[in-house]
């Protein structure tokens, strides 16, 4: 071994080396602790719960079949959802699921919308004033009878549930 020097790391070398390696340590150190924290607050593994509740349709008046329909969905869960879509077999038609907004002090417009969001922890009240299902009704429904609806959600499935029909105005809104 004549003529060969031995390596001995330097000072640097070794300040260099340790920056490295501890760079990628204290991030995952930091995302560990966030996890942590996530967990033990409740929040990991608590998907969507989804309640329909308070479901009416009302009766149609005048020489109109359109009506509009409305639930009470509360998510208990920890995971946000989306109302994706409503469908019904006693409706004359495909709901859609509608936006009224107030286009002035005695007009206002709906708006078909693609979805609506359903926030964890917290209810999406549907009323003629915000979100609804606007519906075709048939010539039999009346006053008391009960509407099978399935509302389509995207992380919670399909959930079944029953609209009662009431006159505008004596219903739940």
């Amino acid at each position: 071994m004549t003529g060969q020097r031995l390596w001995r790391p330097t000072r640097r070398r070794v300040t260099d080396s340790l920056i490295v390696a501890l760079a990628p340590l204290a991030a995952c150190c930091v995302a560990l602790g966030g996890l942590t924290t996530w967990v033990a607050q409740g929040n990991a593994g608590s998907p969507a719960r989804i309640a329909v509740t308070g479901g009416h349709v009302f009766l149609p008046f005048g020489g109109t079949r359109e009506t509009s329909a409305f639930f009470r969905i509360t998510n208990s869960g920890g995971g946000d959802d989306r109302l994706l879509k409503v469908t019904s077999s006693a409706t004359g038609g495909d709901p859609a699921l509608s936006r009224h907004r107030m286009a002035g002090a005695r007009a206002a417009y709906g708006q078909t919308v693609e979805s609506a969001a359903v926030p964890a922890g917290d209810s999406l009240v549907m009323s003629p004033f915000g979100t609804d299902v606007t519906v075709r009704a048939t010539e039999t429904w009346r006053e008391g009878d009960l509407v099978p609806f399935t509302l389509h959600f995207a992380r919670s499935g399909r959930i079944k549930a029953l609209a009662v029909v009431v006159r505008p105005g004596t219903g739940g809104t």
